[in-house]
């Protein structure tokens, strides 16, 4: 299950999810809608992941977030559950880290991006104190800690990127995704005509960030992701590998029962109990579909024998797999053209 909580202190450049700036009167209304929501539409399956994102979950105050804890004590975790909690590095400290731990958080997600003030001002993403040592003080509560990084910055040089990755690796967390910075409609960068790094830079910066990780001890097994001491997301392994999840809250988006549903984004609608705007029946072919696209950003592939088991058919019956390699079970895409994958996932739309 997903749970999208809004708000933020303060707006990223380069942001396109669903938020707003923190009010206090709005978000005591929201957390109201977000239980009924959640009693109206979660039928007590058990849970083997739960994600709180956003938005900045870590901007509410600690009466919302007890709150927002008592609305999850009524989902039925299972007991080797994972449960992860999106943290803005500025929002940390030990009263916030307590409270996260005593209410069954079990894994952070913090976005640092970078180390570099002139590329976080660009992001709009400014602080002044040492991130290291706040790692450090998560890591006194947490040992499963996802740190996020922006990478592919109008301005930022072959140089900047090596600083900030030693950095990064210094931080001795277990689990990084990396993301190259897009250009999204509705931005703050968007509006402000930003122009966009050079793609052949960018396609350098990936090459070079994949190696400086795997030669530092991170397994790469998923596009954007890299893991060390076995800590793959499995909340994110539930979307790649097309397996169902609720999504809770303003713009979340879910998959339930065979239907893929997206929640409105207006928060008057929303807080009316107004959830959902479109909720569509998933066909056999779309199935299959998201199966291949979804399942092609991890690095292992896709399994023959897991498509066989839900579709009854091999891959290469349905689809065309010339550009894939197989190793016997699994079709995936070779590790070269991981980079230009999304020209590859084409082949997999509209059989």
């Amino acid at each position: 299950a997903y749970i999208h909580i809004p708000f933020c202190n303060n707006i990223c450049s380069y942001c396109d999810f669903c938020k707003m700036f923190y009010k206090k009167s709005w978000a005591d209304n929201y957390l109201v809608s977000l239980k009924n929501e959640v009693e109206d539409r979660y039928h007590n399956e058990e849970i083997k992941t739960l994600y709180i994102g956003g938005g900045t979950p870590s901007c509410l105050n600690n009466e919302q977030l007890f709150k927002l804890f008592s609305i999850i004590e009524k989902i039925n975790l299972n007991k080797n559950y994972e449960f992860t909690f999106e943290c803005n590095i500025e929002d940390i400290n030990e009263e916030l880290l307590q409270l996260l731990k005593n209410n069954k958080v079990n894994r952070l997600s913090i976005g640092v991006q970078s180390f570099n003030k002139k590329l976080l001002k660009i992001l709009g993403r400014t602080y002044d104190f040492e991130v290291k040592n706040k790692i450090k003080l998560c890591k006194e509560y947490f040992n499963n800690i996802n740190v996020d990084f922006i990478y592919g910055i109008n301005s930022e040089e072959l140089d900047d990127l090596r600083l900030d990755l030693e950095k990064f690796i210094k931080l001795d967390i277990n689990h990084i995704s990396i993301y190259s910075l897009i250009l999204e409609n509705n931005t703050i960068l968007k509006i402000n005509n930003y122009v966009e790094i050079d793609d052949d830079k960018c396609r350098k910066m990936y090459d070079y960030i994949c190696t400086y990780l795997k030669k530092h001890g991170y397994n790469h097994y998923e596009i954007s992701n890299f893991e060390k001491n076995n800590s793959s997301s499995l909340h994110n392994l539930t979307y790649w590998n097309n397996n169902e999840y609720y999504g809770f809250g303003l713009g979340a988006s879910g998959y339930v029962h065979g239907y893929r549903y997206t929640n409105t984004r207006s928060l008057t609608k929303y807080l009316k109990g107004k959830y959902v705007l479109d909720n569509d029946l998933v066909s056999l072919k779309t199935d299959m579909e998201n199966f291949m696209i979804l399942g092609l950003r991890k690095i292992k592939g896709v399994s023959n024998k897991e498509f066989k088991k839900r579709y009854n058919k091999n891959i290469n019956d349905v689809f065309d797999t010339k550009n894939l390699s197989f190793d016997g079970n699994n079709y995936y895409i070779n590790e070269n053209y991981l980079y230009i994958s999304n020209y590859i996932l084409k082949d997999f739309v509209d059989i």
